[in-house]
């Protein structure tokens, strides 16, 4: 047992400087972990043929790009469908070019989407047209993004000179 935590540890090690920095080279990350160049490699193309590695992409701030978006998390509330529990609704709401995330959660809601839109009519639009006219759609909750200060392991705060964290007793 203690060999097959070994290998998941190293396996994870590949994984997590590649969620980190998807532009890291297989020399980089050979270096970083131990590993043969060749078998990092190998680990990579079996990562992304399997679908564990889904796609490599940039972070962009788009504040600072000058490109205005409207950002939103909608908490919706639903009626399972029978036999496909949530499934079926949060795959039809994933399918929407707005939407860039759906999750199953816990709490006063069913689901939270997030969705994109170059403006808060374009966004009203897509919660009274297409998301609230959804069979087994019930209720929606919509709580618009005011300010990013990190996300995806990216802090979005400009840097203040000493960044160190005041410890008071």
């Amino acid at each position: 047992m203690k060999g097959e935590s070994v290998r998941e540890e190293k396996r994870c090690e590949i994984l997590t400087i590649l969620s980190r920095d998807g532009r890291a080279s297989a020399e980089d990350i050979a270096k970083q972990t131990g590993r043969p160049e060749s078998e990092v490699k190998a680990t990579i193309a079996q990562y992304e043929h399997d679908g564990v590695i889904k796609r490599y992409n940039a972070v962009i701030d788009w504040e600072k790009a000058g490109i205005d978006k409207v950002t939103a998390f909608i908490d919706v509330r639903v009626v399972p469908a029978r036999d496909v529990g949530f499934d079926a609704i949060a795959g039809r709401i994933a399918r929407f070019p707005e939407v860039r995330s759906v999750w199953l959660v816990s709490g006063g809601s069913d689901l939270r989407v997030v969705v994109e839109a170059t403006n808060l009519r374009q966004l009203a639009n897509f919660v009274a047209e297409k998301l609230s006219t959804i069979n087994g759609v019930t209720g929606t909750v919509t709580h618009f993004q005011l300010r990013r200060y990190k996300e995806d392991d990216v802090l979005y705060l400009e840097a203040e000179g000493n960044e160190r964290l005041v410890i008071t007793p």
